[in-house]
C-alpha cells in the first residue's frame, strides 16, 4: 500500500485519519506544522500527503508551494471552505479538496483515487492462496483465474480499499455501485456469498450482526 504524511495540528483529527490509514494497509507519518512536515519529506519517501491549510508555522497553502515541485499526490482537508479557498488549493496542484468535517470513508475512497492517479505500482492485493491484480481487474486462486461478474469485482475492490472496516450493505451499494444502483440491499448479500465461494474466504469475508460485512485482514 501507500506511505502517506497527514499534516493536521489537531491531534484528535490526526489519530482518527492514521488509525483508518492502519487499518485498511497504509503507512502513514505525523507532523502538526509545516516545518514538520518538510523535515519528513526531506527523509522519507511519501506517495500522497494529506494537508491541512490553517497550520502553525506555515500554512498549507504556503506548503504546497514547496511540496509541488515532488511530483506527489495532495489532499487538502481543511475547514476553509469558500470557493476561492478551493480554486487556490486546486492552482497550486492539489489532486482533491476535503472540506471538514468529513465522512472517514469518504477520505479513504478519495485517497485511492488520487493513488490511482499516481500510478501507484502497488495495485496487487494477495491473501491467503488469493491473489487480485486490481488495475488488470483480473483474479487468481491457487495459481488459477478466478471467473467474477463486472458486480463481483467491484465489490470485491472495495471490500479490500476498506478492508478490516464494517461497511453496512448501503454503504457497499453506494461505493461499489453508486448513488444510482437500484438494487436492494439484499443484492449484496447474494453477491458477498458468490465472492465467499469463489475466493473460499468464507471466514475472511466476516458477516457483523445487524450491519453488513467486513473483509478481515491480519496485520
Amino acid at each position: 500500500m501507500a506511505s502517506i504524511l497527514v499534516v493536521e495540528d489537531e491531534k484528535s483529527i490526526s489519530d482518527l485519519i492514521t488509525m483508518n490509514l492502519k487499518l485498511v494497509g497504509h503507512q502513514f507519518y505525523k507532523a502538526y506544522n509545516g516545518v514538520e512536515a518538510l523535515n519528513i519529506l526531506e527523509k522519507e519517501q511519501v506517495d500522497l500527503v494529506l494537508l491541512d491549510v490553517m497550520l502553525p508555522e506555515m500554512n498549507g497553502f504556503e506548503l504546497m508551494k514547496e511540496i509541488q515541485p515532488r511530483n506527489m499526490a495532495v489532499i487538502f482537508i481543511t475547514a476553509k471552505d469558500s470557493l476561492a479557498d478551493r480554486i487556490t488549493g486546486f492552482e497550486l496542484g492539489a489532486d482533491d479538496y476535503i472540506i471538514k468535517p468529513f465522512e472517514i470513508l469518504e477520505l479513504l475512497a478519495r485517497i485511492n483515487v488520487a493513488l490511482r492517479h499516481q500510478d501507484q505500482p502497488s495495485s496487487v492485493f494477495a491473501l491467503d492462496q488469493v491473489e487480485v491484480r486490481l488495475q488488470e481487474r483480473k483474479v487468481w486462486k491457487d495459481g488459477h483465474p478466478v471467473e467474477l461478474t463486472a458486480r463481483e469485482f467491484e465489490l470485491l475492490e472495495v471490500l479490500i480499499q476498506n478492508r478490516n472496516i464494517a461497511l453496512s450493505r448501503e454503504k457497499l451499494l453506494e461505493l461499489a455501485w453508486g448513488f444510482d444502483y437500484e438494487g436492494e440491499t439484499r443484492t449484496v448479500d447474494v453477491h458477498i456469498r458468490q465472492l465467499r465461494r469463489k475466493l473460499g474466504w468464507e471466514e475472511r469475508i466476516k458477516t457483523i450482526f445487524k450491519l453488513g460485512y467486513r473483509l478481515e485482514v491480519e496485520g
